[in-house]
């Protein structure tokens, strides 16, 4: 099955083709985020402004790259929310416009569920996948706007073990990096910043480690950066030197990504059955979160061979490429092709929400 995914739940445009929800035949993406440098964050208006212009554009390239016509396709699928209203209004209506004139069935897709479905997308090189995930999977989603932990038994079916209870992870970079007067999106520009700076330089404290829920906290680890800058601040010397805002950056990343790793790894010691633990959002694409996400399994299987307990073997797993951890149309088109495979096709209309909970599209189970 062919299906035309179309994004713009935020200050993206993107649209791709996919088949049989794994295999992208094009993949095209329209960022406004350079436009919103000066800004620090982006203008829901100014956004939506700029979908509009780019949205006919955008899916005819996704035509062109995937050489075929909209007569080949058997679906549109739209992200009907959450996200920025305006943004999902152009996407939503140009889906449904579309449509109309082609006669294909539309189907209206929760934007976190494409990101849950992104670490099934091929990398472009890639015919086949070596190995397809396998259920149970402990999903990170880690966004601008969401950072949440899933345990999911398949595609729409699963239990939310665990959200941020104020700032999400991208965020927290965002806010941080504006601390830090570096540009916008924080993420990229701490983790730059942080390659040639010390880890270990300076102390966060540990968020809710002590707390016997899977929830998350990043609130304080902010109000600790603003302070540190605030006393290295009566040190101008040190301030300035080359090596202080790169220790800054890389001691502050460790800290969220320890937060990160160490929610998971309490979900997996709860849950023996997980078989994979997938990183998916645009935090994905952070280097030292999957190294260290990925030294906390081989932490866990040592422990477990020095207690003489059987070894599990936990997969770590994320997107094969870095335009599928952020925003993108091709995670809509596979998520569409699974919401169909699982539960049929739609029968009513999909209704524009920019509030939409997971729970529309993913049963607790």
């Amino acid at each position: 099955m062919r299906i035309l995914g179309i994004e713009t739940s935020c200050d993206e445009t993107a649209a791709a083709v996919v088949e049989d929800g794994v295999r992208i035949l094009s993949n095209v993406i329209a960022s406004a985020k350079d436009a919103f440098l000066w800004s620090g964050g982006v203008i829901p208006e100014e956004a939506a402004r700029k979908q509009v212009e780019c949205i006919l554009p955008v899916i005819a390239q996704a035509f062109s790259e995937a050489h075929i016509t909209h007569e080949d396709l058997d679906a549109i699928a739209v992200t009907k929310g959450p996200g920025l209203l305006g943004s999902l209004i152009v996407g939503t209506t140009t889906a449904r416009m579309i449509g109309a004139i082609w006669q294909k069935p539309l189907i209206g897709i929760h934007h976190h569920l494409g990101h849950l479905s992104s670490t099934w997308l091929l990398n472009p090189t890639s015919q086949a996948p070596c190995h397809s995930p396998k259920f149970p999977i402990l999903t990170l989603t880690v966004s601008g706007g969401h950072t949440e932990l899933w345990l999911r038994t398949a595609h729409t079916s699963g239990k939310l073990l665990g959200r941020t209870r104020d700032d999400a992870a991208g965020e927290a970079f965002d806010k941080g990096a504006c601390l830090l007067g570096l540009p916008y999106p924080g993420g990229p520009a701490i983790a730059k910043a942080a390659e040639s700076g010390n880890p270990n330089a300076f102390a966060f404290p540990h968020p809710l480690h002590s707390d016997d829920t899977i929830d998350f906290s990043f609130s304080g680890l902010k109000t600790s950066l603003k302070y540190l800058l605030r006393d290295l601040q009566k040190n101008t010397s040190i301030l300035n030197s080359q090596f202080s805002i790169p220790d800054v950056a890389a001691s502050y990343q460790h800290a969220i990504c320890r937060h990160l790793c160490d929610r998971t790894m309490r979900a997996l010691t709860q849950f023996p059955n997980i078989k994979e633990i997938h990183l998916v959002g645009g935090v994905s694409a952070n280097t030292e979160l999957r190294s260290m996400m990925e030294k906390s399994i081989n932490g866990e299987r040592e422990t477990s061979q020095r207690a003489s307990l059987p070894t599990r073997q936990v997969t770590v797993r994320w997107p094969t490429a870095i335009e599928y951890c952020t925003d993108n149309a091709a995670m809509i088109a596979a998520a569409a092709e699974f919401l169909v495979a699982e539960r049929g096709w739609p029968t009513a209309r999909s209704a524009t929400d920019p509030s939409l909970p997971l729970t529309d599209m993913v049963e607790n189970g």
